[in-house]
């Protein structure tokens, strides 16, 4: 059996079920690297593909709807974020739960450091450098032009690079051996 691509259509549930299986997988990991949350990931992940279903004639009309729904998912997760910051530093205050598997030292700092960067910065690095998007189509996805992008991307990798070389330091006077 055939496996669909990304901009096959999904003109009827079959199709866009074989649709979502194949895309669902590297959706949630964009969007989980912008919100550094799995669960907010997934569920922004589902509500866009419920919104793409709802829209599939235009977004089979308008070519590959894959932009579209990482948008969405994108912009869900954000706004979830927004609403729900202090529910994640309660959780961070009290710690992982007690079966989350520990992440590496230069995960986490990655993570904080991503963090640290405004939506835009953040999403600008994650569909560039995560997702291997050319700026151009980064500019289009976000609604910012590509000189808005790449000033993002080389203000965010400036922010990165010092949080990542801090993290780094603080590691090392830790005496904290194989991080990488």
């Amino acid at each position: 059996m055939r496996q669909p691509d990304d901009t096959e259509s999904f003109d009827d549930s079959h199709g866009f079920d074989a649709y979502c299986t194949s895309t669902a997988k590297r959706m949630v990991a964009t969007v989980y690297a912008m919100t550094g949350d799995l669960v907010e990931a997934e569920d922004a992940v589902q509500e866009a593909y419920v919104r793409a279903w709802q829209r599939r004639p235009r977004l089979n009309r308008d070519g590959d709807p894959l932009p579209w729904v990482r948008t969405v998912a994108m912009r869900l997760a954000i706004s979830t974020w927004r609403r729900t910051r202090g529910r994640l530093r309660a959780h961070f205050r009290h710690g992982p739960q007690a079966d989350v598997p520990e992440l590496s030292a230069d995960r986490v700092a990655l993570v904080v450091a991503l963090r640290d960067l405004s939506p835009d910065k953040r999403q600008a690095v994650i569909l560039h450098h995560l997702l291997d998007l050319p700026v151009e189509q980064v500019a289009r996805e976000t609604g910012a032009s590509s000189g808005a992008v790449r000033t993002r991307l080389s203000r965010a990798r400036r922010i990165l690079g010092e949080r990542l070389a801090e993290a780094d330091s603080a590691l090392t006077s830790k005496g904290v051996a194989g991080h990488g």
